[in-house]
């Protein structure tokens, strides 16, 4: 932790420093940009749109934004914002569009012509990992557990999630099988139409095991519905220390849906490292604080390069997997 935010400081001085401000002017209360507007790819309620929203709020209630707009703009499964950001980028210096990792996904399977690297990247910001988790009553406690099972009878061990076929939840148990030593072609993944749906069969025994995102399963725990056996994070989270990664059970993977800020094509080296800077800045706040806690995220920042270099990281592990599975 020390580490991460000794580097965001780095980061908000360099990017001060550029734009011939110095650090403590900010400490000072020096407000970094004047505003902010967020188009937001989907339709309120949903995560693109708090997210976008609660970093607007931090941003404003700590006074490094002055103020902060919304514009959603659903259609194509992100497509349509996208499609904006770029046919608009010479009058679009003042706006972000929040994204996740379907633009990956989506990208990779043609659902619409552009990708990430069609935009300006500016940073991620937070992110939530993936889990699979079992009834609370059930014999299965950890991943040696489950894979003992699946091994038995690969068939007759569904792992069910909210999401279709080649979504992130089936994604996210194939990787995590074939991390296993067995091969993702035989995880009988079934999906449901939503997160309550998946959870009434996991309770009925109709799967064996749920795919689903760690807030949701730590949400589950606490409620006494599920234990969480295994979670897709490189370090236990704070939310749920006692709950397992899947790399201490020797299943060597990671995953994250992230969630962050993208500008126009060609936007100004000036203004994005003032994006840049509000951004790392924000994270010291009790504001941002807040937010977070209050939604449960965690915080993932990947700023400039480090983000462009995660993304491709994302993209070669989801498309190689998507080849297998026959989704590309």
């Amino acid at each position: 932790m020390t580490t991460m935010k000794l580097g965001r400081r780095a980061l908000m001085a360099t990017a001060l420093a550029t734009l011939g401000f110095a650090t403590p002017a900010f400490a000072d209360g020096h407000q970094i940009l004047d505003s902010i507007h967020f188009v937001i790819p989907g339709g309120a309620g949903g995560g693109w749109d708090g997210t976008a929203r609660g970093t607007g709020e931090a941003l404003t209630k700590s006074g490094i934004v002055g103020s902060a707009s919304y514009e959603n703009m659903s259609g194509g499964g992100g497509g349509v914002a996208i499609g904006y950001m770029i046919e608009n980028a010479d009058s679009l210096e003042g706006t972000l569009m929040v994204n996740s990792t379907p633009i990956v996904i989506r990208s990779l399977t043609g659902v619409f012509p552009h990708n990430f690297r069609d935009l300006t990247l500016v940073a991620g910001t937070i992110g939530d990992y993936a889990a699979l988790v079992v009834p609370a009553d059930s014999d299965i406690s950890n991943m040696e557990n489950f894979l003992a099972v699946f091994d038995a009878d690969p068939a007759g061990t569904p792992i069910g999630g909210g999401s279709v076929p080649g979504g992130m939840d089936h994604l996210v148990a194939a990787m995590v099988m074939e991390a296993s030593g067995r091969d993702a072609l035989g995880v009988n993944y079934i999906p449901y139409d939503a997160g309550g749906t998946a959870m009434a069969a996991l309770l009925s025994g109709e799967i064996k095991a749920l795919s689903t995102g760690f807030s949701e399963a730590v949400d589950l725990a606490n409620q006494g519905e599920v234990k969480i056996i295994g979670v897709t994070s490189d370090a236990r989270v704070d939310a749920a220390p006692e709950a397992m990664t899947m790399m201490e059970q020797g299943i060597d993977t990671t995953f994250v849906n992230w969630r962050g800020f993208f500008g126009a094509p060609g936007m100004s080296g000036e203004k994005l490292s003032q994006y840049q800077a509000a951004i790392a800045a924000m994270y010291d706040t009790p504001e941002w604080e807040a937010v977070r806690a209050r939604n449960g995220w965690v915080n993932i920042h990947n700023s400039g390069d480090d983000f462009r270099t995660f993304l491709e990281g994302q993209e070669k592990a989801i498309g190689d997997l998507m080849k297998k599975l026959g989704f590309l």
